[in-house]
């Protein structure tokens, strides 16, 4: 099998690259880097391809999207109380807001 061929990599594992791809590149990776990337993100999480057989694949471990769960909650930790506490209300009335336009 030559370097850089997809062909024993499950149809969840390309869609998974396809989308880890697409939010490189939305977040401005070139091309080229954002699929070497994506393929490297699956590779990690997944063990690489594999198309062998039943039965003979390795646990998913996740640890590259639960490293990107950290970082996001890291974002919303360094705002102050009152910021959290103010976003909390406006969503919760927004919330409010969409039931009752829903029950109408």
């Amino acid at each position: 099998m030559p370097r850089g061929d997809k062909s024993k990599y499950t149809d969840k594992q390309k869609r998974q690259a396809e989308h880890i791809e697409q939010s490189y590149e939305s977040r401005g990776v070139p091309d080229p880097e954002a699929e070497r990337r994506a393929w490297a993100t699956v590779n990690k999480e997944t063990g690489g391809g594999n198309k062998s057989g039943s039965g003979r694949g390795v646990k998913d471990t996740h640890v590259s999207s639960e490293k990107g769960g950290k970082k996001g909650g890291a974002a919303s930790a360094s705002r102050s109380p009152e910021e959290r506490s103010a976003s909390a209300k406006k969503a919760a009335e927004t919330r409010k807001r969409n039931r009752e336009a829903k029950a109408k």
